[in-house]
């Protein structure tokens, strides 16, 4: 019987109020609107994991398809956008090129530049035949597919992330999905090969965990889950992102970590979830026992030749094995 994966808990999902009656005027942070938005711990830490200073960076959000609400921070002032898997930004659609267009950071403003594409770059409608710079709410469409550019402080960008955030939200555990993982993943996985950056990720599985479920019941497994999901989000960074890849299994995405610091990261969240202790009701009983639960984590480090999103966490996932045959409760590599 094998054991459930780890989970991340992340505080309940933000609250949109109403509207009011015109946009907020994009402004510093601490000029934002609170009557029109509020922004709590979860938003924070989702803005942090969409590319480090998240707030401060221009973007782009998808407008079509079927990752519609996904945004596309600059990442060091530039972004590539076409069907080449080694662009930042890869849409496979008819009508776009291999490296179909650019943004591209200059002298304080972002300028949008086509890299000579068979079927043209449109800015608003129009198509452009020479670089022109971004403004906030901007179309750009690329063959059939349509994305909105954000400035900096951009409080629709924040909007779109909160809701971005509903959709991609794993509401069993609060931590999240597995579509939002694997693109986080995707996109870390270019900006480290960009910039020559170490990245890592770590799988965890909770040990033994279909006891629980057994012995106190669906009710109780679930608040262990959540439980032990707080545990380990509790010693990571505003960087790092945990996500549910499976029914019991997590992952979590580690930038700017060599292997060496996600074995330590790993070690800190395996002795945070030991040391947790939770209270579970025992059935046909008023009394309350106490349990503690244990995990098993795999570590693994992008490599030159590494490929996929999903081949870079297979690795982990064959070292969290690892874990288990060595016993459970510790942390392979």
């Amino acid at each position: 019987m094998h054991p459930s994966t780890d989970t991340t808990d992340s505080p309940a999902a933000p609250t949109l109020k109403a509207p009011v009656a015109q946009a907020a005027p994009a402004a510093a942070v601490h000029d934002w609107d609170h009557s029109t938005m509020r922004l709590n711990k979860a938003d924070i830490s989702l803005l942090q994991t969409l590319g480090g200073d998240a707030l401060r960076q221009p973007c782009l959000v998808l407008y079509s398809g079927e990752q519609t609400g996904t945004r596309y921070p600059l990442v060091d002032g530039h972004l590539v956008l076409g069907r080449s898997p080694d662009c930042d930004v890869c849409l496979e659609s008819l009508g776009i090129s291999r490296k179909h267009a650019e943004l591209r950071e200059q002298d304080g403003a972002v300028m949008l530049h086509d890299l000579g594409s068979a079927n043209g770059t449109h800015l608003n409608d129009q198509r452009i035949s020479q670089p022109q710079a971004l403004h906030d709410g901007d179309l750009i469409r690329l063959g059939q597919v349509v994305l909105r550019f954000y400035e900096r402080h951009s409080v629709d960008a924040v909007l779109h992330d909160k809701l971005y955030r509903l959709a991609t939200v794993d509401t069993g555990t609060g931590v999240y999905s597995k579509r939002y993982l694997l693109e986080t993943l995707e996109r870390e996985i270019k900006v480290a090969r960009r910039s020559a950056r170490p990245l890592s990720v770590v799988c965890m599985d909770l040990d033994f965990f279909k006891t629980v479920n057994d012995r106190y019941g669906h009710a109780a497994g679930d608040d262990v889950l959540r439980g032990a999901a707080q545990a380990a989000q509790s010693v990571l960074r505003g960087s790092d992102v945990l996500g549910r890849v499976g029914s019991e299994e997590f992952a979590v995405v580690l930038p700017d970590t060599t292997l060496l610091g996600a074995l330590d990261m790993a070690e800190r969240m395996r002795r945070a979830v030991a040391s947790k202790v939770f209270e579970l009701p025992l059935p046909g009983s008023t009394k309350l026992a106490q349990h503690r639960q244990t995990a098993s984590l795999g570590v693994a480090e992008l490599q030159p030749a590494a490929g996929s999103a999903r081949e870079l966490l297979g690795v982990a996932d064959q070292r969290l094995y690892e874990s288990k045959r060595q016993g459970r409760n510790r942390v392979s590599s």
